[in-house]
């Protein structure tokens, strides 16, 4: 997706990705407490590839209705989407890792990745964040069938550039 292209897709509700983030962040908050000393890697795992579990749904987007739609495809968001889109929370989970300023170096990380995330989907026509743009994705309602936007796009194809067309067309075919 390119800066100024409409993915096609209506803007999914903010409470409901704002629930859906927040079970998911409890998971992982559970999975850090009860795993022990691997607990850290294993919920920042979790955190990386969440989205990508069921077909573009982390358990917390199962639960609230939406879902992580890879945009060029149109399908749900696989691990590497999931990762990609996920990766600046996961640098709030490594910040916390910092042996002398864990705690002041999470919260900081917090406020300022997590303030500029958060501002960026709120403002945003289509409720787009920075990770959105790196894994060309876009959370939308889980009703919305992800293979059929609800604007038109006839032009979608002509405009993207041979190789991400080539990469679509591939991804399609393996799909299928």
């Amino acid at each position: 997706m390119r800066e100024g292209e409409a993915s096609g897709y209506p803007k999914a509700s903010l409470l409901l990705r704002a629930g859906a983030r927040l079970v998911d962040v409890a998971i992982a908050w559970a999975v850090y407490r009860t795993a022990g000393p691997a607990g850290v890697v294993i919920a920042l795992l979790y955190i990386l590839f969440a989205d990508g579990m069921l077909q573009g749904q982390s358990p917390g987007k199962k639960l609230f209705g939406v879902k992580v739609v890879f945009v060029p495809t149109r399908s749900g968001a696989r691990h590497r989407d999931s990762v990609l889109r996920n990766a600046p929370f996961g640098l709030i989970i490594i910040l916390s890792m910092m042996p002398e300023l864990g705690p002041r170096a999470f919260l900081a990380g917090l406020a300022v990745i997590g303030g500029i995330e958060a501002l960026l989907c709120v403002r945003d026509p289509e409720g787009l964040r920075l990770g959105d743009g790196w894994a060309q994705t876009q959370v939308i309602d889980g009703k919305v069938q992800a293979d059929q936007p609800q604007r038109s796009t006839d032009q979608e194809g002509a405009r993207a550039p041979a190789r991400l067309r080539q990469q679509t067309e591939a991804r399609r075919e393996i799909e299928e």
